[in-house]
């Protein structure tokens, strides 16, 4: 089988959808299929990559550090000519997402759309965010899945949200896996000697994308109240982002500066080695639709303790593998009070009989089992080939001129979307174009 992928992040840009597309890439070439991705330009992406092709791109758009693809008619088509792909997997509803649409339509093969992300709050990188730019892009979301042929949500809580904002395509919920064998196997003690910790100190670990919707503040706020109550605390954070500085901020007003390390990106093994070092994974982020960095953490055995959230709340199972803190308010609450609870539940962890803690890392190994990466592969090749098998059975033809009509249907069902979605945001309801 021969599958394109379309992203619009990949190396060197750090975030989910970028290693889940890696991730999934490398098994499924070890499966024995060929996999092209096509992806933006970014500063600092390697020369030497092989199965990528590169669209150009404009760099660090609205100052943040996502490239914005721009479409050339054509760019991509000696490249697919040559490849000659059987099917088109796409990773986002909009830039490349809209390119990996027209391919399907004009190669008349199918396409399968994983929903990576709460896109309304992401609103906040485009100019003129507002309510109303969140409805759109939901509803942008929504339709583009209803053009796609299946749909992966990565979590059961957003399956079940697409399915109540209106996605009616066949879907599948297949998480992102983690390697569970590299992960089990790392060395804390040379991670903590390199960091310049001893043996003692209770570590509070974090990795991520250092983004204002990763709830960066509202973290930092809780360890920093936490490591003021437990004088052999520490937080060691890897990532980049411009959250760091925030991060720093809050430290240095509880005038606990001298117990937060910021690491910055670390290789992949270290970063393996740095989830062995800590005692307990902390996490308060309520835009995930999966949080890969959990999953990892527990096939590490490391116990987490995270704000209740969709895709969260799909891996922790409170006093299992972790300890889940409810909000106050949904998408939200009251930092004080999300405060206390995440305090006390680092407490909890911190002050646990040996027994317990054993049964929380035990727990988060098992979880951690079922997130193995080849058993996500190979789900998502049985949806692949479910999807070929009722796109052949839907007597599909192969030929110039049937691929041209459904080009154009593409192409107006594609700009039908964004006017029904802009309708819904502004009015209320679909602007039906004629």
């Amino acid at each position: 089988m021969k599958v394109v992928m379309f992203t619009n992040t990949f190396t060197p840009h750090v975030g989910g959808v970028c290693r889940s597309v890696q991730q999934f890439t490398q098994e499924i070439r070890a499966l024995g299929h060929r996999v092209l991705i096509v992806a933006p330009e970014f500063e600092g992406a390697p020369t030497d990559e092989t199965g990528v092709v590169r669209i150009p791109a404009v760099q660090h758009f609205n100052g943040s550090d996502f490239s914005v693809p721009v479409p050339i008619p054509g760019y991509l088509k000696t490249t697919l000519d040559q490849f000659q792909p059987d099917l088109i997997h796409s990773h986002h509803p909009f830039l490349l997402g809209g390119t990996a649409l027209r391919v399907s339509a004009g190669r008349d093969i199918p396409i399968v759309f994983t929903h990576h992300t709460q896109y309304e709050k992401y609103t906040h990188y485009v100019p003129g965010d507002s309510k109303t730019m969140q409805r759109f892009v939901v509803e942008l979301a929504v339709g583009y899945c209803n053009l796609c042929d299946a749909v992966i949500a990565p979590g059961k809580t957003i399956y079940k949200r697409l399915r109540e904002q209106g996605v009616t395509r066949p879907m599948a919920e297949i998480p992102t896996g983690v390697d569970v064998v590299r992960f089990r196997h790392g060395d804390g003690s040379e991670a903590r000697k390199r960091l310049g910790i001893d043996e003692g100190p209770f570590v509070v670990g974090h990795v991520g994308r250092l983004a204002p919707e990763k709830g960066l503040e509202c973290l930092a706020i809780c360890v920093a109240r936490f490591v003021q109550r437990c004088a052999d605390a520490m937080f060691v954070v890897a990532g980049q982002g411009p959250s760091g500085k925030t991060v720093r901020d809050v430290f240095e007003k509880h005038g606990v500066s001298d117990r937060l390390k910021l690491l910055g990106n670390l290789p992949r093994n270290d970063l393996v080695d740095l989830y062995h070092a800590m005692n307990v994974f902390a996490f308060s982020s309520q835009s995930e639709t999966q949080a890969m960095v959990i999953t990892e953490a527990m096939a590490a055995s490391v116990p987490i303790v995270a704000v209740d959230a969709a895709g969260v709340r799909d891996v922790v199972r409170d006093g299992e593998n972790g300890l889940l803190i409810k909000s106050p308010i949904p998408g939200g609450g009251d930092v004080d009070v999300v405060s206390d609870r995440f305090v006390d539940a680092l407490i909890q962890v911190h002050d646990a009989p040996h027994d317990r803690y054993r049964q929380w890392s035990a727990g988060a190994w098992q979880t951690a089992q079922r997130f193995s990466m080849e058993e996500m592969a190979a789900r998502t090749i049985r949806l692949y080939e479910q999807v070929m098998s009722s796109n052949r059975d839907g007597n599909h033809r192969h030929d110039a001129w049937s691929a041209a009509l459904r080009r154009i249907e593409e192409e107006w069902q594609i700009w039908s979307n964004v006017v029904d979605a802009a309708g819904h945001a502004i009015i209320g309801k679909d602007i039906h174009v004629f």
